[in-house]
């Protein structure tokens, strides 16, 4: 952690715990996106970006 700045004034107990919780929850909302993200799915841009799905360069519309 940084040292304390002189012109600020101690954080109290609750808001020390608030960062604390703030801290977890930031923590836990990326564990959530890296666990969300696409494995083995198609590389490059989105392949629905123009509503129809396209694969090389072919559009398919089901």
């Amino acid at each position: 952690m940084s040292t304390p700045d002189p012109e600020k004034p101690p954080l109290t107990a609750q808001a020390q715990r608030a960062l604390a919780e703030a801290a977890k929850r930031r923590a836990a909302e990326q564990a959530a996106l890296e666990a969300a993200q696409e494995q083995g799915g198609p590389a490059g841009p989105e392949p629905t970006r123009y509503g129809d799905w396209e694969r090389k360069g072919i559009a398919y519309d089901f």
